[in-house]
Parts: C-alpha cells; sequence; structure tokens
C-alpha cells in the first residue's frame, strides 16, 4: 500500500480538544479582534462565523455560540434562531466565492458524535460539489484543500460583507 503523510495533522490530532494557553478556541477567536488570525469571518450579537483550521473543504465554516456552552438545551431561542440566521448568510456568500453543488450543515454534539471540541457548540457549514470525495478521508487520510485559509477567509469575509449589505 501506498502511503500519503499529511503531517499537518498530528497538530489537530493530538490537541484539537484541548485548549489554547487554558482558554477555549472558540472564546479566544472571539474576544480576539485579529480576525486573519483566528479565522473570524463576523459577528453578530450572540454568536460568530469562522473558518475551520483543520477544513474538510474549501470554505468550511463553523458558527458559534458568544457563550460557551455544550449544551444545545442550554442556549436561548435568540441565540437558536441567531445560529440559523447566520449560517443561512454563511451559505449565501460561500455560494457567491464557490459555486458549491450543496452543504452538509450540522452539530456534533458531544465527543462519541465526533465533536472535536465537545464545551463550546458550533455549527458546521460544509461546500459540498457533486463527486467530491473530501467529507472522509478516501486516500491515506489525506485531504486536498485547493485554497490556502488566509485567501479562503479573504473571500469569504467579503462575500458576507456583501451578504450584509444586499
Amino acid at each position: 500500500m501506498e502511503s500519503i503523510f499529511a503531517p499537518w495533522r498530528l497538530e489537530y490530532v493530538t490537541s484539537a480538544d484541548k485548549k489554547i494557553d487554558g482558554e477555549c478556541i472558540f472564546c479566544r477567536a472571539f474576544q480576539s479582534r485579529d480576525d486573519a488570525d483566528t479565522l473570524t469571518l463576523r459577528r453578530w450579537q450572540g454568536c460568530f462565523a469562522l473558518l475551520n483550521r483543520y477544513p474538510y473543504t474549501s470554505g468550511h465554516t463553523m458558527i458559534a455560540p458568544v457563550e460557551h456552552e455544550g449544551d444545545l438545551d442550554a442556549l436561548s431561542p435568540e441565540i437558536l434562531s441567531e445560529m440559523m440566521l447566520a449560517t443561512r448568510s454563511v451559505i449565501r456568500a460561500l455560494r457567491r466565492v464557490y459555486n458549491p453543488h450543496g452543504f452538509n450543515v450540522g452539530f456534533n454534539l458531544g465527543q462519541a458524535a465526533g465533536a472535536g471540541i465537545s464545551d463550546h457548540l458550533h455549527l458546521h457549514v460544509i461546500p459540498r460539489w457533486r463527486a467530491d470525495t473530501n467529507l472522509i478521508s478516501v486516500v491515506g487520510g489525506a485531504r486536498v484543500i485547493p485554497e490556502d485559509l488566509l485567501t479562503t477567509h479573504r473571500r469569504v469575509r467579503d462575500a458576507l460583507e456583501e451578504e450584509l449589505h444586499a
């Protein structure tokens, strides 16, 4: 069997559920004003959107409540509603930027369901194209992401800004 090495995955596998300097990565991203560093795309009143640092596809976005909460039942109806409206805005922006054929949208609730960070809820928005294979690693546990994260950040952030004024 041929091997394909993806050394960047080691950092993710060994630290995905750990905190950075004792701080939740979502809370840190929301509090930071360095949006390029945290890949934060947009802030609403009770939630915000940021790119996944380890994306399944280009444009893989996460929407998280500002509140550090791991239990879906603990979020208010207002925050849940705002998260869904933010999801709609992100999907519209991703359509403009990438023209995908579809999307996977969802929560991984709890570690057993695949949540790498289970103590701060986040909703995944993953652009998909017919015949893509990036949702699951098909060859040697590797994915091909055709665009660097800072370019993705700029393009999706700009499209979200356009969505806000549309």
